[in-house]
């Protein structure tokens, strides 16, 4: 069932008596669909004190909610598992360890419902910003607390260029490949500063894909659906230089503001053939998440959304530290925006084998293959109030090959939407829509799904001031086939 919002003291009163209001339905251990948000700023996110040398932090001065009050929310939200990803500037590591970490520990204690996962946003060196996330070890503070003040960009004072280089991250990388528990890098917004389609601006597809061969099991995705989803729904105001007066004015959806999302997602995931595809098309495992990137509210004069009230990332996994990491790697991952759906089931069949989401099934060349789609379309409201319903689903289909001699590449141009499913063409099962497609396998092939509640048969540019609940999509990560 969707949840709606209620009572914010009722909902902090039972958590922290112990009560499981909205809390995650556990299953000793077994695997599940666990929503959860990578990309979650708290007060230590800090504002700076520039009159001071080094500048001296101020909590609050950016995001403004202690990590126990974002967990709640999440938890009331309906989220499984969270990241605490407060952003750095000079000597932020020592911020990260004296403060954001013991409150960190506090809150895993209080709310033991959601699994809290250590970590930050990292300036990345030749980049713009990556979720950093630490596997849940004995030393994951003293881990963090060496990458930040090793390679964060901002964290050095006076400023070092030379922390700003590309081979500066593809050090970093290289270092944390090398941990005993290697952490997960996660590219946030990663068109945001585009100039337009395909003008890419400080992160290129031939940096993500040096990251990628760098570190494969580390840096490993990249957001599909960013954060400030809420931006277009903001009061937000420019003071007039002549007048003094506030000039309301609108905000892209996710600050986008050189090229916009589509649909809410970033181009290079939602364009059909684009980067993503030319990623997966060179055999990449490559996925793609969502997040909230919240600071503040929309309604505290922030431009966000709640950890998970609107933007969710669905990793099949039993609910634990470990188990949700290694599912990530996996790619056992969808996406959704405003609850559209909760379940997304791909699974690809030759006969009695099988694989589903982030998996490889071996087939012989020429055979037909059962494509077989589930969802589950929850009855219900979401957090605005609204019941969405899926229009349409969408089976993409493109060619594998090897990797490219150009890493500056940003299309495949197989790639193609093989199959659109509307309430004709599936069953329905209570909440569940099925349905299935017979495939010719003629080469190295993948295989992903979209879905969507508008009529749009390709997701658009998002206009300023958009609604975004009226613009929900979800997108599953591939199921890639071999030959034998």
């Amino acid at each position: 069932m969707r949840r709606a919002t209620s009572g914010l003291i009722t909902l902090l009163a039972a958590s922290l008596l112990g009560c499981a209001t909205n809390s995650p339905r556990e299953t000793n251990g077994s695997e599940q669909w666990l929503a959860g948000d990578h990309h979650v700023h708290s007060q230590f996110s800090v504002g700076w004190d520039r009159s001071t040398s080094p500048p001296s932090p101020i909590v609050g001065g950016d995001a403004i909610h202690p990590i126990p009050m974002n967990v709640l929310m999440g938890k009331h939200f309906g989220l499984s598992w969270m990241v605490a990803t407060d952003h750095g500037g000079p000597n932020h590591s020592k911020v990260n360890r004296e403060k954001a970490f013991p409150e960190l520990q506090r809150s895993r204690l209080v709310i033991p419902e959601v699994i809290q996962f250590y970590g930050m946003e990292l300036n990345t060196p030749g980049g713009e910003h990556n979720s950093l996330i630490i596997p849940h070890t004995h030393d994951e503070v003293d881990v963090l607390a060496h990458l930040e003040s090793q390679f964060d960009t901002q964290e050095a004072f006076p400023k070092d260029p030379a922390r700003n280089t590309e081979a500066k991250m593809l050090d970093a990388l290289t270092v944390m490949r090398e941990l005993p528990a290697p952490p997960v890098v996660i590219a946030n917004h990663p068109s945001r500063t585009a100039r337009g389609e395909g003008e890419y601006g400080l992160l290129q597809p031939a940096e993500l894909r040096r990251w990628n061969d760098t570190a494969p099991e580390v840096a490993l995705g990249m957001a599909g659906a960013p954060g400030h989803q809420a931006a277009a729904l903001a009061n937000v105001a420019t003071i007039d230089q002549a007048t003094g007066n506030k000039i309301p004015r609108k905000i892209n959806r996710g600050s986008y503001f050189g090229f916009p999302t589509l649909g809410g997602f970033d181009q290079m995931t939602a364009r059909v053939g684009g980067f993503w595809d030319s990623m997966l098309g060179e055999g990449r495992r490559w996925w793609i998440t969502a997040n909230s990137d919240f600071h503040r509210h929309f309604t505290e004069s922030g431009i966000d959304f709640w950890p998970g009230e609107y933007s969710k990332t669905f990793i099949y996994a039993a609910k634990s530290h470990a188990a949700i990491l290694t599912a990530l790697r996996a790619g056992k991952v969808f996406v959704t925006t405003g609850d559209l759906v909760s379940e997304v089931e791909l699974r690809v069949a030759d006969g009695a084998r099988s694989a589903t989401m982030g998996g490889e099934l071996t087939v012989q060349a020429g055979r037909q293959v059962e494509v077989t789609i589930r969802v589950l379309d929850p009855v219900g409201v979401n957090a605005h109030g609204d019941a969405p319903r899926v229009k349409r689903v969408d089976l993409i289909v493109g060619s594998v090959g090897p990797k490219l001699e150009d890493p500056s590449v940003n299309a495949n141009a197989s790639t193609a939407v093989v199959r659109r499913f509307s309430r004709d063409d599936w069953q329905q099962d209570g909440e569940y829509l099925s349905m299935t497609a017979l495939l010719d396998v003629d080469g190295p092939t993948y295989v992903r799904v979209r879905g969507t509640n508008t009529d749009e048969l390709e997701p658009q540019q998002d206009a300023q001031g958009e609604d975004p609940w009226q613009d929900l999509w979800f997108y599953s990560n591939p199921v890639f086939l071999s030959i034998e």
